[in-house]
Protein backbone atom coordinates (compact mmCIF):
# COMPACT_ATOMS: atom_id res chain seq x y z
CA UNK A 1 0.00 0.00 0.00
CA UNK A 2 2.50 2.66 0.72
CA UNK A 3 3.85 1.88 -2.87
CA UNK A 4 0.63 4.06 -3.68
CA UNK A 5 2.15 7.37 -2.48
CA UNK A 6 2.96 9.12 0.72
CA UNK A 7 0.30 11.42 2.22
CA UNK A 8 1.26 14.73 1.88
CA UNK A 9 0.98 17.53 4.80
CA UNK A 10 -0.52 14.51 6.25
CA UNK A 11 -0.80 15.75 9.80
CA UNK A 12 -0.83 19.25 8.59
CA UNK A 13 -4.21 18.53 7.00
CA UNK A 14 -6.06 16.57 9.25
CA UNK A 15 -5.27 18.96 12.62
CA UNK A 16 -6.94 21.73 10.44
CA UNK A 17 -10.15 19.21 10.86
CA UNK A 18 -10.58 19.87 14.09
CA UNK A 19 -11.99 16.83 14.36
CA UNK A 20 -14.37 16.02 16.49
CA UNK A 21 -15.11 12.19 17.55
CA UNK A 22 -18.54 12.16 16.39
CA UNK A 23 -18.58 14.02 13.63
CA UNK A 24 -19.01 13.46 9.97
CA UNK A 25 -15.67 13.68 7.72
CA UNK A 26 -14.86 13.41 3.64
CA UNK A 27 -11.87 12.69 2.05
CA UNK A 28 -13.18 13.17 -1.52
CA UNK A 29 -9.26 12.30 -2.97
CA UNK A 30 -9.24 8.73 -1.42
CA UNK A 31 -6.27 7.60 -3.50
CA UNK A 32 -4.52 5.39 -1.37
CA UNK A 33 -5.88 6.19 2.01
CA UNK A 34 -3.34 7.54 4.02
CA UNK A 35 -5.30 10.94 5.18
CA UNK A 36 -8.71 8.79 5.47
CA UNK A 37 -6.76 6.35 8.16
CA UNK A 38 -5.74 9.42 9.99
CA UNK A 39 -8.92 10.84 10.03
CA UNK A 40 -10.28 7.49 10.87
CA UNK A 41 -7.56 7.18 14.12
CA UNK A 42 -9.32 10.39 15.20
CA UNK A 43 -12.95 9.43 15.15
CA UNK A 44 -14.78 7.81 17.99
CA UNK A 45 -17.07 4.91 17.11
CA UNK A 46 -20.06 6.61 16.29
CA UNK A 47 -17.59 9.06 14.16
CA UNK A 48 -17.82 8.40 9.82
CA UNK A 49 -15.94 9.02 7.25
CA UNK A 50 -16.68 8.72 3.44
CA UNK A 51 -14.40 8.45 0.86
CA UNK A 52 -14.38 9.62 -3.05
CA UNK A 53 -12.55 8.13 -5.83
CA UNK A 54 -12.96 7.71 -9.27
CA UNK A 55 -9.45 5.72 -10.23
CA UNK A 56 -10.64 2.01 -9.93
CA UNK A 57 -7.71 1.73 -8.34
CA UNK A 58 -8.42 2.86 -5.17
CA UNK A 59 -10.42 0.26 -4.87
CA UNK A 60 -7.50 -2.12 -4.01
CA UNK A 61 -6.73 0.19 -0.91
CA UNK A 62 -10.24 0.18 0.60
CA UNK A 63 -10.39 0.27 4.62
CA UNK A 64 -12.05 -2.35 6.63
CA UNK A 65 -13.80 -0.14 8.89
CA UNK A 66 -17.73 -0.02 9.45
CA UNK A 67 -17.19 3.54 10.00
CA UNK A 68 -15.98 4.22 6.45
CA UNK A 69 -17.83 4.25 2.60
CA UNK A 70 -16.06 4.31 -0.27
CA UNK A 71 -17.65 6.44 -3.15
CA UNK A 72 -16.73 5.82 -6.58
CA UNK A 73 -17.53 9.00 -8.29
CA UNK A 74 -16.24 12.15 -9.37
CA UNK A 75 -16.02 14.38 -5.83
CA UNK A 76 -18.27 17.21 -8.10
CA UNK A 77 -20.93 15.04 -7.08
CA UNK A 78 -20.51 15.30 -3.58
CA UNK A 79 -23.46 16.48 -2.10
CA UNK A 80 -25.51 13.86 -4.47
CA UNK A 81 -23.94 11.15 -3.19
CA UNK A 82 -23.45 12.40 0.45
CA UNK A 83 -27.09 12.77 0.09
CA UNK A 84 -28.13 9.15 -1.19
CA UNK A 85 -26.62 7.71 2.01
CA UNK A 86 -28.96 10.20 4.44
CA UNK A 87 -26.15 12.92 5.29
CA UNK A 88 -26.64 16.28 4.34
CA UNK A 89 -24.35 18.39 6.42
CA UNK A 90 -20.94 17.12 7.39
CA UNK A 91 -18.35 18.61 10.08
CA UNK A 92 -15.03 18.64 7.62
CA UNK A 93 -13.93 17.98 4.00
CA UNK A 94 -10.38 17.50 3.25
CA UNK A 95 -9.03 17.16 -0.47
CA UNK A 96 -5.71 16.74 -1.31
CA UNK A 97 -6.06 17.92 -5.23
CA UNK A 98 -3.39 16.44 -8.36
CA UNK A 99 -2.34 13.22 -9.46
CA UNK A 100 -1.07 10.52 -7.16
CA UNK A 101 2.60 9.27 -7.37
CA UNK A 102 0.67 5.74 -7.99
CA UNK A 103 -0.54 7.48 -11.66
CA UNK A 104 2.51 9.13 -12.35
CA UNK A 105 4.25 5.61 -11.75
CA UNK A 106 1.95 3.77 -14.16
CA UNK A 107 3.43 4.07 -17.57
CA UNK A 108 0.10 2.63 -19.23
CA UNK A 109 -1.37 5.76 -17.46
CA UNK A 110 0.04 8.16 -19.41
CA UNK A 111 0.60 10.86 -16.84
CA UNK A 112 4.41 10.59 -16.70
CA UNK A 113 7.01 12.17 -18.52
CA UNK A 114 9.27 9.96 -17.60
CA UNK A 115 8.33 6.13 -19.22
CA UNK A 116 6.80 6.07 -22.41
CA UNK A 117 3.12 5.51 -22.63
CA UNK A 118 -0.37 6.26 -24.19
CA UNK A 119 -1.79 9.78 -24.17
CA UNK A 120 -3.96 8.90 -21.93
CA UNK A 121 -4.31 11.15 -18.61
CA UNK A 122 -7.76 9.78 -17.50
CA UNK A 123 -8.55 9.55 -13.72
CA UNK A 124 -11.87 8.04 -14.47
CA UNK A 125 -10.97 5.38 -16.74
CA UNK A 126 -14.50 5.14 -18.51
CA UNK A 127 -14.19 9.04 -19.32
CA UNK A 128 -14.71 9.77 -23.02
CA UNK A 129 -12.06 12.19 -23.76
CA UNK A 130 -8.51 11.10 -23.15
CA UNK A 131 -4.78 12.96 -23.69
CA UNK A 132 -4.95 11.37 -27.30
CA UNK A 133 -8.19 12.73 -28.65
CA UNK A 134 -7.09 16.09 -27.10
CA UNK A 135 -3.81 16.19 -28.63
CA UNK A 136 -5.11 14.66 -32.21
CA UNK A 137 -8.37 15.80 -32.66
CA UNK A 138 -9.10 19.67 -31.14
CA UNK A 139 -8.89 22.68 -33.35
CA UNK A 140 -5.55 24.23 -33.24
CA UNK A 141 -6.62 27.29 -31.42
CA UNK A 142 -8.23 25.56 -28.50
CA UNK A 143 -5.42 23.49 -28.30
CA UNK A 144 -3.29 26.56 -28.16
CA UNK A 145 -5.66 28.16 -25.37
CA UNK A 146 -5.68 25.20 -23.28
CA UNK A 147 -1.31 25.50 -22.94
CA UNK A 148 -1.40 28.90 -22.63
CA UNK A 149 -4.34 28.92 -20.05
CA UNK A 150 -3.93 25.76 -18.01
CA UNK A 151 -0.13 25.29 -18.65
CA UNK A 152 0.54 28.98 -18.60
CA UNK A 153 3.23 28.78 -21.76
CA UNK A 154 4.06 31.96 -23.37
CA UNK A 155 4.31 30.10 -26.68
CA UNK A 156 1.50 27.95 -26.61
CA UNK A 157 0.21 28.73 -29.97
CA UNK A 158 3.47 27.79 -31.57
CA UNK A 159 3.17 24.71 -30.06
CA UNK A 160 -0.25 23.98 -30.78
CA UNK A 161 0.63 24.63 -34.57
CA UNK A 162 3.75 22.45 -34.21
CA UNK A 163 1.21 19.47 -33.07
CA UNK A 164 -1.35 20.16 -35.59
CA UNK A 165 1.37 19.85 -38.49
CA UNK A 166 2.80 17.11 -37.16
CA UNK A 167 -0.84 14.73 -36.34
CA UNK A 168 -1.56 16.01 -39.84
CA UNK A 169 1.15 13.45 -40.85
CA UNK A 170 0.77 10.50 -38.47
CA UNK A 171 -1.35 10.45 -35.38
CA UNK A 172 0.41 11.11 -32.02
CA UNK A 173 -0.01 7.92 -29.69
CA UNK A 174 2.33 7.76 -27.42
CA UNK A 175 3.88 10.19 -24.42
CA UNK A 176 7.86 9.84 -26.24
CA UNK A 177 5.98 10.52 -29.93
CA UNK A 178 4.50 13.98 -28.57
CA UNK A 179 8.14 14.48 -26.62
CA UNK A 180 9.84 13.90 -30.01
CA UNK A 181 7.38 16.24 -31.96
CA UNK A 182 8.09 19.26 -29.82
CA UNK A 183 11.63 18.53 -29.09
CA UNK A 184 12.53 21.67 -30.94
CA UNK A 185 10.84 23.61 -28.04
CA UNK A 186 12.35 21.41 -25.26
CA UNK A 187 16.15 22.99 -24.85
CA UNK A 188 17.93 20.25 -22.14
CA UNK A 189 17.84 22.46 -19.48
CA UNK A 190 14.42 23.34 -19.47
CA UNK A 191 12.76 20.08 -21.03
CA UNK A 192 11.66 18.92 -17.90
CA UNK A 193 9.52 22.10 -16.68
CA UNK A 194 8.23 22.51 -20.53
CA UNK A 195 7.22 19.35 -20.88
CA UNK A 196 5.68 18.91 -17.01
CA UNK A 197 3.66 22.47 -18.24
CA UNK A 198 2.63 20.75 -21.14
CA UNK A 199 1.16 17.75 -19.56
CA UNK A 200 -0.18 19.73 -16.93
CA UNK A 201 -2.44 21.78 -19.46
CA UNK A 202 -3.50 18.69 -21.45
CA UNK A 203 -4.29 16.43 -18.15
CA UNK A 204 -6.20 19.35 -16.74
CA UNK A 205 -8.24 19.71 -19.72
CA UNK A 206 -8.98 15.89 -19.63
CA UNK A 207 -10.02 15.68 -16.28
CA UNK A 208 -11.67 19.09 -16.42
CA UNK A 209 -10.09 19.49 -13.07
CA UNK A 210 -10.91 23.53 -12.79
CA UNK A 211 -14.31 22.67 -12.97
CA UNK A 212 -14.79 20.36 -10.50
CA UNK A 213 -12.88 22.33 -8.47
CA UNK A 214 -15.05 25.05 -8.66
CA UNK A 215 -18.14 22.86 -8.20
CA UNK A 216 -16.97 21.40 -5.43
CA UNK A 217 -15.91 24.66 -3.70
CA UNK A 218 -19.68 26.08 -4.54
CA UNK A 219 -21.02 22.98 -2.45
CA UNK A 220 -18.84 23.14 0.69
CA UNK A 221 -21.40 26.08 2.41
CA UNK A 222 -24.30 24.73 2.03
CA UNK A 223 -22.64 21.26 2.68
CA UNK A 224 -20.60 22.34 6.04
CA UNK A 225 -22.18 22.45 9.68
CA UNK A 226 -21.52 25.87 11.42
CA UNK A 227 -17.95 25.32 12.10
CA UNK A 228 -17.34 22.86 9.81
CA UNK A 229 -13.54 22.84 8.31
CA UNK A 230 -12.63 22.92 4.96
CA UNK A 231 -8.81 21.56 4.08
CA UNK A 232 -7.61 21.81 0.28
CA UNK A 233 -4.33 21.03 -0.76
CA UNK A 234 -2.96 22.03 -3.93
CA UNK A 235 -0.04 21.71 -6.28
CA UNK A 236 -0.35 24.19 -8.71
CA UNK A 237 -1.18 28.29 -9.13
CA UNK A 238 -4.08 27.94 -10.83
CA UNK A 239 -5.89 25.49 -8.51
CA UNK A 240 -4.63 27.49 -5.15
CA UNK A 241 -6.06 30.80 -6.83
CA UNK A 242 -9.26 29.68 -7.51
CA UNK A 243 -9.08 28.11 -3.67
CA UNK A 244 -7.76 31.36 -1.93
CA UNK A 245 -10.04 33.32 -4.04
CA UNK A 246 -13.12 31.69 -2.78
CA UNK A 247 -12.14 31.19 1.15
CA UNK A 248 -11.45 35.42 0.65
CA UNK A 249 -14.68 35.74 -1.68
CA UNK A 250 -17.13 33.13 -2.01
CA UNK A 251 -16.44 34.05 -5.75
CA UNK A 252 -13.90 32.88 -8.38
CA UNK A 253 -14.17 35.79 -10.18
CA UNK A 254 -15.06 39.67 -9.99
CA UNK A 255 -15.58 41.19 -6.04
CA UNK A 256 -18.27 40.88 -3.57
CA UNK A 257 -20.54 43.27 -3.66
CA UNK A 258 -20.24 45.66 -0.11
CA UNK A 259 -23.31 46.60 2.13
CA UNK A 260 -23.87 50.28 3.14
CA UNK A 261 -21.12 50.09 5.80
CA UNK A 262 -18.44 48.53 2.97
CA UNK A 263 -18.77 45.44 4.83
CA UNK A 264 -18.74 41.80 2.21
CA UNK A 265 -20.48 38.63 3.34
CA UNK A 266 -18.68 35.84 2.69
CA UNK A 267 -19.63 31.71 2.96
CA UNK A 268 -16.36 30.76 4.38
CA UNK A 269 -13.94 32.13 6.90
CA UNK A 270 -9.83 31.75 6.43
CA UNK A 271 -8.31 29.73 9.22
CA UNK A 272 -4.38 30.73 10.00
CA UNK A 273 -2.32 31.22 7.33
CA UNK A 274 -0.90 29.31 4.18
CA UNK A 275 0.93 25.70 4.93
CA UNK A 276 3.85 24.68 3.15
CA UNK A 277 6.04 21.18 3.58
CA UNK A 278 9.27 21.52 5.54
CA UNK A 279 12.37 20.85 3.97
CA UNK A 280 12.39 17.63 5.82
CA UNK A 281 8.82 16.50 4.23
CA UNK A 282 10.13 17.69 0.30
CA UNK A 283 13.34 15.51 0.83
CA UNK A 284 11.54 12.21 1.75
CA UNK A 285 9.02 12.90 -0.77
CA UNK A 286 9.51 15.24 -3.90
CA UNK A 287 6.06 15.49 -4.83
CA UNK A 288 4.81 17.52 -1.96
CA UNK A 289 7.20 20.40 -3.12
CA UNK A 290 5.09 22.44 -4.43
CA UNK A 291 1.94 21.40 -1.94
CA UNK A 292 0.17 24.59 -0.20
CA UNK A 293 -2.72 24.11 2.31
CA UNK A 294 -5.33 26.17 2.52
CA UNK A 295 -8.24 25.90 5.56
CA UNK A 296 -11.04 28.02 6.02
CA UNK A 297 -14.21 27.09 8.46
CA UNK A 298 -18.09 27.87 7.86
CA UNK A 299 -18.64 31.89 8.63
Amino acid sequence: MNNYHESVLLKESVDALDIKEGGVYVDVTFGGGGHSKEILKRLGPNGRLFGFDQDDDARRNIIEDDRFVLIEENFRYISRFLRFHGVKKVDGVLADLGVSSHQFDEAERGFSIRFDGELDMRMNQSAKVSAKEVINDFEESKLADILFYYGELRNARAIAKTIVAARAEKRIETSFELKEVLKRFLPKMKEHKILAQIYQAIRIEVNEELEVLKEFLNQMPQLLNDDGRLSVISYHSLEDRLVKRFIRTGLFEGEPEKDFYGNISVPLKKVGKLIVPTSEEIAVNNRARSAKLRIATKA
